[in-house]
């Protein structure tokens, strides 16, 4: 695996804590994200970094129980300063339907992290 697919999956892992245990540290959360953070929904909805941070201050632990499986991960392109990737995301949790959703996301180099700048989901059908 390479550093961008390292970052999807490490990512995940913190949100599936803080979303579905309440655990974790809500500026280390937000340090996966770049501050121009942007975001289409499966509702079509559009977010950005202040909006993600609100719904992760809002959410947490409102989702117990919650699973996140990541597969297929793909990488699109690579550049020097970024990557475009698409994985599938399977969410389950105790009391609700499992959700499948295809994703795309770009994220970019920064010094040394790697950041989420977009991300674009798609509900499986």
């Amino acid at each position: 695996m390479n550093i961008f697919e390292n970052k999807i999956i490490e990512t995940h892992v913190a949100i599936e804590n803080w979303l579905g245990k309440g655990a974790g540290d809500h500026e280390a959360l937000m340090a996966h994200f770049s501050e121009t953070f942007s975001m289409v929904t499966l509702t079509g909805a559009c977010l950005d970094y202040p909006a993600l941070k609100g719904f992760f201050l809002a959410q947490r632990g409102g989702r117990p129980g919650l699973s996140i499986t990541v597969d297929s991960v793909e990488v699109l392109e690579t550049w020097p300063e970024g990557a475009a990737l698409r994985y599938r995301e399977i969410q389950s949790q105790p009391s609700a339907a499992t959700t499948v959703r295809w994703s795309t996301v770009l994220l970019i180099k920064q010094g040394e992290s790697v950041l989420w700048r977009h991300l674009h989901e798609t509900a499986q059908g």
